[in-house]
């Protein structure tokens, strides 16, 4: 190191307002804020975790409550200390912290005003409080000794032997400007706190299936397993280990939908409520989810791979080389790694689109058929690309052969559906892959998919064509093709 003794220096301390307005635009959603204030409750060895708010518009407080070991006085000033741990020292291996930051910039992403009340054993309970409007006030780094509606939240924490409470009680990027008799803003707000418990019972499910008990408004929350495990027609692909097996990773097969009750496949869906937003590499550090369906780079969501899930489970000493970030929710492989992990999830992927189309290609060979109507064909005019819709599609062809007079008004329309088609729209989200590419009818009620795919089986069978053939026929056509598991259900009426 050089040695500056001799060089002349100057103090360039962060100035406070400024650097706590930088914690807050870190990024964290709802979600990741109460994921990661959670992390601290498991790391001081909680038994239960409560969570619970009370709505009052602009005035709404959220509270996390736990049983865990509590702090002292000082140490909790030292936990409400930004950067109070340095992310470079050594770790217990199942600390689920990293920057000595989650307390702090979780809470002050959703809220200018938060409280923690502590209390450790043999001690009386202490708290302290950031409130950002007074530091921009004073502009220094100081805690105040304050709390509305103080004698409550001190009895919370004094009913237990030990433990922690931490309170956000000026929720300005949530409940800002609303008020309590506001039933779209409180609606807007429940929403929130439903996508809060299936995000927590997502990230926590190992802890959860261990015996932590976290509690939602005193209604104990349920884990979901991305990998359903137990599951009939669940497939597991042999575990790749590496780093003297302190990484391991494994893929998981999903049962095809034929296999699933209803129940069974809206439980796949998973807090995303979508199966493609899900498929893809689960990373886990210390058990803790950080990850859920992504593809770390590697490929782009497509439905024909929404039965792919593999797990990727990390100690917590791999934080730097695996990139993972302050709210704990990115990740991404070393370079050393990558063609192992590419290669494994490649035999997973294949192995998945076999299932997912698998049932049709049983039906298919089962009824032979070689013609195929897709809905779109591309076509070249003047050397570039447009798609039409084609004519002979089964339904197009039915619609038009039965238009009459109206046949030249539906061709018009048909022709600025083809001619208006937003494919540069469309090309730029593929690429930045913002969203899922859903299949067709996906998300809504496929009682559409099912009563068209019935018209159309009557009507080839009318035609002459056998039960069979036709049941052929409709497997050849889009977007019958995604909906295979239907097809024993068509009866000649």
């Amino acid at each position: 190191m050089i040695d500056y003794a001799n060089i002349q220096s100057t103090s360039a301390e962060p100035e406070a307002s400024s650097m706590i307005q930088t914690f807050r635009a870190i990024g964290y959603s709802i979600e990741t804020a109460i994921a990661d204030i959670i992390d601290n409750s498991v790391a001081a060895k909680s038994k239960n975790i409560w969570i619970d708010y009370d709505w009052s518009g602009s005035n709404t407080t959220l509270s996390i409550l736990d049983d865990g070991i509590g702090m002292s006085n000082d140490e909790l000033i030292q936990a409400m200390r930004p950067g109070s741990k340095n992310p470079l020292d050594e770790r217990a291996s199942d600390d689920l912290g990293r920057f000595g930051l989650g307390l702090k910039t979780a809470s002050f992403s959703q809220s200018k005003k938060f409280t923690v009340v502590s209390k450790a054993s043999d001690c009386k309970p202490a708290f302290w409080t950031w409130d950002l409007d007074y530091v921009t006030k004073e502009k220094a780094w100081k805690l105040v000794r304050f709390i509305p509606n103080e004698d409550h939240w001190i009895k919370k924490v004094e009913s237990l032997k030990t433990g922690t409470c931490i309170i956000w009680w000026d929720l300005d990027r949530l409940t800002r400007g609303t008020s309590e008799d506001n039933q779209e803003a409180k609606s807007k707000f429940l929403g929130v706190m439903d996508s809060l418990k299936s995000h927590l019972s997502m990230v926590f499910h190992k802890y959860i299936d261990d015996g932590l008990k976290i509690y939602f408004r005193d209604r104990l929350i349920k884990s979901w397993d991305p990998f359903m495990i137990g599951m009939d027609g669940l497939q597991t692909k042999p575990e790749m280990r590496l780093e003297g097996d302190s990484i391991r990773i494994k893929g998981f097969v999903l049962p095809h939908r034929s296999k699933l009750s209803a129940e069974q496949y809206n439980y796949g869906k998973g807090p995303k409520d979508n199966w493609t937003a899900h498929q893809g590499f689960y990373v886990y550090r210390n058990r803790r989810l950080l990850v859920a369906g992504d593809w770390l780079g590697l490929f782009k969501r497509e439905p024909h791979y929404d039965l792919c899930r593999i797990k990727i489970d990390l100690p917590n000493h791999f934080d730097s080389e695996w990139q993972i970030d302050i709210k704990k929710s990115f990740a991404r492989p070393p370079s050393i790694y990558r063609e192992q992990i590419l290669a494994l999830a490649k035999d997973v992927r294949n192995q998945a689109v076999e299932v997912y189309r698998h049932k049709g290609k049983v039906l298919k060979r089962k009824l032979a058929s070689d013609e195929y109507f897709p809905f779109w064909e591309e076509r070249a005019r003047h050397g570039k690309r447009f798609y039409k819709i084609n004519r002979n599609h089964p339904l197009v062809y039915e619609l038009l052969s039965k238009s009459g007079d109206l046949k030249k008004e539906l061709e018009k329309v048909i022709q600025f559906i083809e001619e208006t088609i937003p494919v540069p729209l469309i090309t730029l989200q593929e690429n930045e892959n913002e969203k899922p590419h859903g299949q067709p009818f996906e998300g809504v009620d496929n009682n559409a998919i099912q009563e068209a795919m019935q018209k159309l089986f009557d009507g080839f069978v009318s035609s002459g064509l056998s039960v069979e053939k036709a049941k052929a026929k409709i497997l050849n056509t889009e977007p019958f093709n995604f909906y295979p598991q239907y097809i024993n259900f068509l009866a000649n009426e």
